[in-house]
């Protein structure tokens, strides 16, 4: 993982906007082998254009925009074996909803389909893995950036979307996930990129699904979460590892949602080497000051978000700047990568944030990482 003194590196969080031609093919892709060529011919152009849009701006670190996906972590669905149950298309309700009975968000997820895990977890789609590190590489063949990363679903998250009715435990249905996931991990590594994976359950679990739990228990939730993703990353050098951890990607209260003091030293202690979170939003962006009763690690890398993805605001540059430079005074700039709260295109189709609107939010910040970086 690249890291510089002098200019602050961008990148962002994985899920860019989608074409709208890509968006009606994605939902016929497994109607036939017509379907089927289409929806991948047109998945290969989307990333060839998500490439050079992020080169243009001067993104440092690119992705393939997970254009093939219809989301970060249910696409797992299509590539394995097991996922047969009814499908739960819904997010259990957030507790922090609870207390405002009134408040009617939006759920982007309705789009999303969420079978249950009703056999056996094998890969029964691999090529579908190879298509999209195919994609990438093609896309990133005269694409000057500093570095490229693919995003893969880690297998906590894979079990807070796709509920488990097969395996005898939580713990069982967690490392069977793992098993499997690695293969994904190890590809991504042996193609060059940077793997990214993709852990929202670190912490909006705690909002969602664990919040029955006490504090005690959702810290041994995710240490047992982190336990299976190391040992599904143990073949990858740490430094070619990301982690993103979320508290959901949503407008909302957001008041219960557990603070990254709670958890970052579990967080700090895995595999690794960069840290993705959100540090724009209004719930989250005062935690900067964690850091200063908090020792970086030697060697680890934040990558904090200083762009929201949950509004159309543009922010202005040297906001942005601003939020890149409290990061960089606490541990230092070489440690610290400029990046999105999360996806600007989490599901397909169900974004909140415009298309247009997103790309003119990833150019500001590049433009603020270019306003820091000029200042010492």
């Amino acid at each position: 993982m690249k890291r510089s003194e002098h200019a602050v590196l961008t990148t962002h969080t994985g899920s860019l906007p989608r074409p709208e031609a890509l968006l009606g093919l994605l939902a016929e892709r497994d109607r036939g082998p017509e379907q089927r060529a289409a929806f991948d011919e047109a998945a290969a152009e989307a990333v060839a254009s998500a490439v050079a849009r992020q080169a243009a701006l001067g993104l440092a670190v690119v992705s393939d925009g997970e254009q093939s996906k219809p989301s970060y972590a249910t696409y797992v669905k299509d590539r394995l074996s097991g996922f047969d149950g009814s499908s739960q298309s819904k997010e259990p309700l957030g507790a922090d909803l609870v207390d405002f009975p009134s408040y009617s968000p939006v759920r982007n997820t309705e789009t999303v389909q969420r079978p249950t895990c009703t056999g056996p977890i094998a890969w029964k789609d691999w090529d579908a893995v190879q298509r999209d590190i195919a994609n990438f590489k093609d896309a990133l063949g005269g694409a000057h950036v500093e570095e490229a990363f693919m995003s893969a679903a880690s297998p906590g998250v894979i079990t807070r979307f796709l509920y488990n009715e097969y395996y005898p435990s939580h713990e069982a249905y967690l490392y069977a996930l793992a098993d499997v996931m690695k293969d994904e991990y190890e590809a991504i590594a042996a193609a060059g990129f940077i793997v990214q994976v993709d852990c929202p359950d670190l912490a909006s679990g705690r909002n969602t699904v664990f919040a029955h739990l006490s504090p005690e228990e959702f810290r041994a939730v995710v240490a047992q979460h982190l336990d299976a993703l190391d040992h599904a990353l143990a073949n990858i050098p740490p430094e070619r590892i990301r982690m993103h951890l979320c508290w959901g990607n949503r407008e909302g209260p957001h008041h219960k949602d557990v603070p990254l003091a709670d958890i970052i030293d579990l967080v700090l202690h895995a595999r690794p080497q960069g840290i993705s979170f959100p540090a724009a939003n209004p719930r989250h962006e005062h935690e900067w000051k964690v850091w200063e009763d908090v020792k970086l690690p030697e060697g680890k890398v934040l990558i904090p978000g200083v762009i929201d993805t949950t509004t159309n605001f543009i922010e202005h540059p040297e906001l942005v700047a601003q939020r890149i430079e409290r990061y960089a005074g606490v541990v230092g700039r070489e440690n610290v990568i400029a990046s999105t709260d999360c996806g600007l295109s989490t599901f397909a189709g169900g974004s909140r944030v415009d298309g247009d609107i997103a790309w003119a939010k990833l150019g500001a910040l590049v433009e603020g990482a270019r306003i820091a970086s000029a200042r010492r």
